[in-house]
């Protein structure tokens, strides 16, 4: 009997086995490459004499060099430039094989500033060495779930979970900090004794991913509970809220002690001065984008293209890694003002005084007229207090959106054209 031929279907097959093989040798040789290149420049010293150009030329020589070749990247892996393998914007479950090709952007050190020589500008779901630590989000056991690591340290930068920085907008203050050289790049903070001032949680919300979508519910104990991933992996990771105890003191307070409509109890209510005890809650936002997709009714595309193209491309992994589903955007948080007994807030059995205001820094801190957000405040401080006082839970939310949202200068705006007779929504807002 002669021999079987294989079939075509078996012939494609071992192509197609080949073809993955020198793949992979090609990614370790890169790999090899890139490591070799950067003890090179590690033991290279610079020569005063021979150095040419101003250590600010340079950068900005290596920052064109950079945008140059992610230009051309970007051309060459162009729907336009191949059409079967790369995905649309819009389509973030495109094939993966289109990502898998590129070459690991694998970071060298500059011997003389300590800083990265190369620029990544975004990473793909399984470029070589990319290794996101695990996020389920939504389970209830955070050691499953895992923490949300955001950080570009070098330690740190392969195994992100997340898009986007810590600390919101104050993350471009960390940037200037960095790069006047008074902060370190890998700079690891102290969390020792910065534990919560009170317990919370967990609920059974925490395991709902439909129940939580802009904040982490495990972000005031992140660095307690992943202490392990942190110290032995080399993982940066930080609390996205931090909880703590003051005293609060407010001018009309004093008044409402005076007119009787606060009384002191020695406990919520301190003295006749109308000073409170209140317990804070500083929260960072942490999307969960399917979450917040759903909850506009759009789909997670649209949010994503959205969210890069509208915030003038800073994220481009919004749209290069669709198996990142958090995002830290770069917007102002939130602070939790909790009179009484913060377990109290959870509990269904009493009532809940609440109110949520967004900030107006105009009234608000400076008392102006043009508003009337600060007596609007003061009522429901003084009504959270109430609720506590009778044995239910008082809460103040306080977001960082000012003007709902659309910034101070057109909140001036909008006032501007009020005063001289159009009382409208101001065209800037849109």
């Amino acid at each position: 009997m002669g021999t079987t031929q294989p079939s075509q279907a078996d012939l494609l097959k071992q192509i197609l086995n080949t073809l993955q093989s020198v793949r992979n040798d090609y990614r370790e040789l890169s790999n090899h490459v890139h490591d070799m290149q950067g003890r090179l420049s590690a033991l290279a010293v610079p020569n005063p004499t021979r150095q040419s150009l101003t250590e600010s030329d340079q950068s900005a020589q290596s920052l064109q060099r950079a945008l140059e070749k992610q230009k051309e990247d970007s051309i060459r892996h162009s729907p336009a430039a191949n059409p079967s393998t790369s995905p649309s914007l819009l389509s973030l479950d495109g094939p993966r094989d289109s990502f898998a090709n590129r070459k690991p952007a694998s970071p060298q050190r500059n011997a003389a500033s300590g800083v990265s020589s190369r620029i990544i500008l975004t990473t793909y779901p399984g470029q070589s060495g990319i290794d996101p630590l695990i996020m389920n989000w939504g389970h209830p056991d955070p050691a499953q779930r895992g923490p949300v690591v955001v950080s570009r340290s070098q330690s740190t930068i392969r195994r992100r979970n997340a898009i986007g920085a810590h600390g919101g907008s104050y993350s471009v203050y960390h940037a200037l900090a960095v790069a006047s050289k008074n902060l370190d790049l890998d700079y690891k903070p102290d969390f020792t004794n910065a534990q919560p001032a009170v317990d919370i949680g967990p609920f059974p919300q925490w395991g709902d991913a439909k129940k939580i979508a802009s904040l982490d519910p495990f972000g005031h104990m992140a660095p307690w509970l992943f202490e392990s991933i942190m110290r032995d992996e080399n993982i940066h990771i930080r609390p996205t809220i931090a909880v703590t105890r003051a005293h609060m003191k407010l001018p009309e307070l004093e008044q409402s002690v005076r007119t009787g409509r606060l009384i002191p109890d020695g406990k919520i209510c301190l003295n006749a001065m109308g000073e409170l005890a209140v317990t804070k809650f500083a929260v960072e936002p942490v999307w969960y984008l399917p979450g917040v997709a759903e909850r506009f009714g759009i789909d997670e595309g649209t949010l994503r293209r959205s969210l890069f193209e509208n915030t003038g491309g800073s994220f481009p992994e919004l749209i290069t890694r669709a198996d990142m589903k958090l995002f830290l955007p770069p917007i102002g948080g939130l602070t939790v003002y909790c009179f009484g007994d913060p377990a109290k807030m959870s509990d269904p059995n009493v009532k809940l005084a609440l109110r949520i205001h967004d900030e107006c820094n105009g009234s608000d801190v400076f008392g102006s007229d043009i508003c009337t957000c600060r007596p609007y405040l003061i009522f429901g401080v003084e009504e959270a207090v109430k609720e506590a006082q009778r044995g239910g839970s008082g809460v103040v939310v306080y977001f960082r959106k000012e003007g709902r949202a659309l910034g101070e200068v057109t909140k001036y705006l909008v006032y501007n054209a009020r005063k001289r007779g159009t009382d409208r929504e101001f065209d800037a807002s849109t």
